[in-house]
């Protein structure tokens, strides 16, 4: 079902996904905070569909905001390859320092905390890099979107 939200004008395009990051210091004393400050921090959101409604100044966005309909979405990670089975659940398996490793931001997704729990609804595939540095062995799967 969607939500809808204010979002900075520069991201307020069908498909654009982003992670809610919160309420900043700026958004202090913003009349508008009811309608924008009204998603989960740190959920991941695609933007379903744009409002013909104008823009709106704000502190955060430097070219204003409008109103977008949002939809949670799923999210891409590697897990534990004897754990990639769709529709079981899996965790992240840790941390990885290798930021240049194509990999990386599987194994460290925005939208997904380490130590939780989530629902496996497609394994992709293989994990875009030729080896794990840490000695992982890993697949690419898509996690349900949160509700």
């Amino acid at each position: 079902m969607s939500t809808v939200t204010l979002l900075g004008e520069r991201l307020a395009e069908v498909g654009t996904e982003f992670v809610y990051g919160g309420e900043t210091d700026a958004c202090e004393g913003c009349p508008y905070r009811e309608q924008c400050l009204n998603l989960t921090e740190g959920r991941r959101y695609r933007v379903t569909g744009v409002r013909d409604s104008g823009t709106l100044e704000c502190a955060v966005h430097d070219t204003g905001v409008t109103a977008v309909e949002v939809e949670p979405a799923p999210v891409l990670a590697n897990v534990d390859a004897n754990a990639a089975y769709a529709g079981s659940k899996a965790s992240l398996v840790g941390p990885c320092p290798y930021t240049e490793c194509p990999s990386h931001e599987f194994c460290e997704p925005d939208g997904a905390d380490f130590d939780e729990e989530y629902q496996i609804t497609e394994v992709v595939g293989d994990p875009p890099h030729d080896y794990c540095m840490l000695d992982r062995e890993l697949q690419l799967v898509q996690f349900a979107a949160e509700e």
